[in-house]
């Protein structure tokens, strides 16, 4: 199996035809497709960027095909379909050799079908090169959010929700930086690393215990390396609510929807072994990697497997300090994974953000008088972010805390930290610390 043809196949399992397939992420399928090659590491690159750009960049691709493809009263077999794609992926968006490119995306159509759409894909590519349409500008649709969500294929309703929040200035930055790689960063234990075996990466400004990694081949190293939970990989934005919880060695700290236990590692790093760590998760199988992570890390945290809506901790007890990431909908993490715009729903916010206001609520009730509630979200939506605090803060005895100063560029006017998607390769995120009044 070729790089393309690798990159046919995990984009094939991402879009699969309906009632066949398994519909993985693009991860998971190249994950599973890759282990069947003996690609060197070159190809498996290539395969990599052909299969994760087609997949994000597939409303542009569509949009660059439709002149040479038209409207037809029968559609192009799936895979037809997804070959015209990549390849034309690969002639835009890549430096390509573009009669190597051609030759083997039209060799690749005749495995894949008759010599009838073989000779269409062959005519299609040639027409394109021939042509080279520009790339869209804005005066060819109807209104800017559909121009923008075009030109670096997006949902027209994200779009529409990005420009309702953010800027006007940062809006094409931030279309433009969720097609672009995310940034790779670590969060280190500095009580357990060896400073001589971390990978080589800067500090980020917001969070010290996290190095981010610029150098795409660092990074390929870097996550097949074995860090025994002495560092792990982990955003920077997902770094971001630990920081500004700032658990102090002695207290006690609860971590709600703890996941497969990042943030609880970041906070026990904090706490310095010192002070107490309560976890609650939901999912059995996050839960089991939970334990399995804390138990190699020599963290003796105490793990609550169950619903965080419910009572399930006494009431009487209370902690210093409680954080609160709750799922949501994602909309801030597309940049990082390839199919997640075309997975995402515009309800999905008004959605989540019931379960979300009960979460809130049930983890304040943990929290002592004069402690601190930080809730994240790794979404932008108003109605999980801002709708959510701020109708908690109309029933509960909380207010709004003091962000550290080293936030400040990315505090709003509520006071509260919006990492915006794709600026600068970051996650999008909402955070809010709340302290307790009484």
């Amino acid at each position: 199996m070729s790089a393309r043809e690798l990159a046919l196949a995990v984009v094939r399992d991402v879009f699969p035809v309906a009632g066949n397939g398994v519909d993985r992420s693009a991860q998971e399928a190249f994950d599973y497709r890759a282990r069947k090659t003996t690609l060197d590491l070159r190809d498996r690159a290539f395969a990599t960027e052909l299969a994760y750009g087609a997949i994000k960049m597939r409303r542009a691709l569509d949009w660059y095909l439709q002149p040479f493809v038209g409207d037809r009263d029968k559609p192009l077999p799936p895979a037809i379909a997804e070959i015209l794609r990549l390849a034309v992926y690969e002639l835009v968006y890549t430096r390509p050799d573009v009669h190597a490119t051609v030759f083997e995306w039209v060799n690749l159509a005749k495995k894949y079908g008759h010599p009838g759409v073989a000779g269409l894909v062959n005519a299609v590519l040639r027409s394109f090169l021939r042509d080279r349409p520009p790339a869209p500008s804005g005066d060819l649709f109807e209104g800017p959010d559909d121009y923008l969500a075009t030109r670096w294929s997006l949902p027209t309703w994200l779009v529409r929700q990005w420009r309702a929040v953010f800027v006007e200035d940062e809006l094409e930055a931030i279309c433009a930086g969720v097609d672009a790689p995310a940034r790779g960063a670590i969060v280190v234990d500095e009580r357990r690393a060896d400073p001589a075996a971390l990978p080589r990466g800067a500090p980020s400004p917001f969070v010290p215990e996290c190095l981010l990694i610029d150098d795409p081949s660092a990074w390929r190293s870097v996550q097949s390396a074995n860090h025994d939970e002495a560092w792990w990989l982990q955003s920077e934005s997902s770094a971001m609510p630990v920081a500004i919880l700032n658990p102090m060695p002695g207290e006690a700290v609860l971590d709600v929807c703890s996941g497969r236990g990042n943030k609880a590692l970041q906070i026990w790093a904090r706490l310095g072994g010192e002070g107490t760590l309560t976890c609650i998760e939901r999912d059995t199988r996050k839960a089991q990697v939970l334990e399995r992570r804390l138990a190699a890390a020599q963290l003796p945290a105490s793990i609550v497997v169950g619903d965080a809506t419910q009572a399930l901790l006494p009431l009487e007890r209370r902690f210093d300090r409680v954080l609160l990431d709750a799922p949501c909908s994602g909309v801030g993490v597309v940049g990082r994974h390839p199919e997640a715009r075309w997975r995402k729903h515009p309800d999905d916010g008004a959605r989540l953000a019931v379960n979300q206001s009960a979460l809130l609520e049930s983890a304040a009730a943990q929290v002592a008088p004069g402690g601190v509630l930080v809730y994240a979200v790794c979404s932008t939506d108003p109605r999980e972010t801002t709708d959510v605090v701020e109708a908690f803060l109309q029933r509960q005895p909380f207010e709004r805390g003091l962000i550290p100063a080293t936030f400040e560029a990315l505090t709003g006017s509520s006071g509260d930290v919006l990492v915006a998607p794709g600026i600068e390769g970051r996650d999008g995120f909402y955070i809010v610390r709340l302290e307790r009044r009484s």
